[in-house]
């Protein structure tokens, strides 16, 4: 993931300002709210988009898995006097949490679906490469962590999730690697596993200002955190919860949860199916969604000279048909199967 590696450098060297809100403007623009409507702001984080959307004079329905966002943003709940629910649990279930709000359907759904910068800059964390902290990754704070998984879990198992997760293409040498080295002492901190990598891998003259621990710990974070699951499902609640006319928007920061959000407005948005003159049309389900951006939008000069992190981010965006949601196969949309362990996977 190029914007960790990014973002990672940028805040060790003083960097741009911190919780700065990925293609703002954009995704306002796409999502569009309204006085009076309801917005699921799924990924709240630092609340950036969500204060953008109060300002508007939407109500916002706030969800994130991380207890420090949760409480890190009641300030601003107290503050938007009824206009903000915040709520802590996985985006993925971001229908019954808008059903718990009061709410059987939105008006719009917003998700970021890269890791928060508030989650980056605490080395206790433990997401990032260059700070020294406990081997952990868990936005939520709980279940298994990146060290459990670095530490028990099979070799050909850390060999396909750092090779698909992490788009690493040596994976083999480096779960190797670490497979030869837990055998002497378990993993526990960032630095014990950034350091091994980087032995392994080497640094390439080209590429020097990007950590080779980079994808490897991309790898773990996703697996760890069910990302790519997490977002799968996250927009099957959001095909059920909004009404006809809502919109759905998402950013993504690598090509991974990108593909996934691009499979399914694909499928989402085709009227027509596949056919020959030998074989006869394939019956399609009503569309249930609009494409309003037809290819990806990315973010101007002037916001990633500013902002690092922007510079892989992905907005798609589709509005909400009036068709029937579908049942979603999360696998055919993108989302690889991998080891199961106490839960991860799958």
């Amino acid at each position: 993931m190029m914007a960790l590696g990014d973002r990672d450098a940028a805040s060790a060297a003083g960097g741009p300002e911190r919780h700065v809100p990925v293609l703002l403007s954009e995704v306002l623009e796409w999502l569009d709210p309204k006085p009076g409507e309801v917005i699921v702001d799924g990924t709240f984080g630092a609340g950036g988009y969500t204060r953008a959307i109060l300002a508007k004079g939407a109500r916002v329905v706030g969800v994130d898995r991380d207890p420090d966002a949760i409480s890190a943003g009641r300030a601003l709940e107290d503050k938007a006097q009824g206009a903000l629910m915040l709520v802590s649990g996985q985006f993925s279930d971001l229908e019954d949490h808008a059903h718990s709000c009061g709410f059987d359907a939105v008006d719009g759904v917003v998700l970021d679906l890269g890791v928060s910068s508030m989650q980056l800059d605490e080395a206790e964390r433990g997401f990032s490469f260059l700070r020294d902290g406990p081997l952990d990754m868990r936005m939520e704070q709980a279940g298994p962590s990146a060290a459990d998984v670095v530490n028990d879990l099979p070799v050909r198992d850390l060999i396909r999730i750092i090779g698909l997760l992490g788009e690493e293409k040596r994976a083999t040498s480096v779960a190797h690697a670490i497979d030869s080295a837990r055998k002497e002492k378990r993993f526990d901190r960032t630095l014990e596993l950034a350091n091994l990598v980087e032995k392994v891998l080497g640094r390439s003259p080209k590429k020097a200002q990007i950590h080779p621990a980079t994808r490897t710990f991309q790898a773990l974070r996703i697996y760890v955190n069910g990302e790519l699951h997490q977002a799968a499902e996250a927009l099957g609640a959001a095909e059920r919860i909004l009404r006809p006319g809502g919109r759905l928007v998402l950013v993504s920061f690598h090509s991974l949860e990108d593909r996934i959000v691009k499979r399914f407005f694909q499928d989402r948005t085709r009227t027509r199916g596949g056919g020959s003159r030998h074989m006869p049309e394939e019956e399609v389900p009503p569309a249930t969604f609009e494409l309003l951006t037809r290819k990806a939008v990315e973010a101007k000069a002037e916001e990633t000279a500013g902002n690092p992190r922007a510079r892989s981010a992905k907005l798609r965006a589709g509005r909400r048909t009036g068709a029937p949601a579908r049942d979603l196969d999360i696998h055919a949309a993108g989302v690889p199967r991998l080891a199961e362990f106490h839960g991860l996977g799958g």
